[in-house]
């Protein structure tokens, strides 16, 4: 995974509350094992008709969120079941950050497993957000170290994450990435149990 440090990006704004990872990855997509390939699969029900034609009503199909990276969602985003196609294809369409007021637990933490920062910010700050996002280009800025995001419409703006996470995402780490960090503990206790 690419280490996440500071990201700056144009948003796109799901002004949507309780989004499910079906709804994010419909299960029809969920055939195959690797990790690319599924982002042409996002949002699919709500981005294209039953004959595949691109539906011109929503928002993601706008020209003007074509090269955004950092989605602003509403509350609850992820939630339902465990699916990891979900983050992604969030990360294979392209998004490095989702911002939204909460998450499904099982998809935050996947999330950040999977080289994305989730961003828990308040309900009025999404708002604000989302609000500025939907009538013209709203770029914002998202520091990871300093825990901050600054938006160029003037909102500065504070996040929590946990130690965890953050220095997965700042090292580009998976979890085996973070296993093979005890490389050398881990040969230890193997030479000696062997004995």
């Amino acid at each position: 995974m690419e280490p996440i440090n500071q990201h700056k990006g144009i948003i796109y704004p799901l002004d949507r509350s309780n989004v499910d990872t079906d709804q994010i990855i419909p299960k029809q997509f969920l055939k195959r094992i690797e990790r690319q390939g599924f982002g042409q699969f996002l949002f699919y029900n709500w981005r294209f008709h039953e004959d595949d034609s691109i539906r011109e009503d929503f928002s993601l199909n706008d020209p003007m969120y074509k090269d955004a990276t950092v989605m602003v969602a509403g509350e609850n985003f992820g939630c339902g079941s465990s699916r990891e196609h979900a983050p992604w294809s969030i990360e294979d369409y392209g998004f490095k950050v989702v911002i939204a007021p909460s998450f499904g637990d099982i998809f935050y933490n996947n999330c950040s497993k999977n080289g994305i920062l989730p961003i828990v910010l308040p309900r009025h700050e999404v708002n604000e957000l989302l609000e500025q996002a939907k009538e013209k280009k709203v770029s914002i800025e998202v520091d990871l170290a300093k825990q901050q995001v600054k938006s160029d419409h003037g909102l500065v703006s504070a996040f929590d994450i946990q130690p965890y996470h953050k220095d997965m995402l700042l090292n580009g780490w998976d979890e085996i990435s973070v296993t093979l960090n005890y490389a050398e503990a881990i040969d230890q206790y193997e030479t000696q149990k062997a004995k």
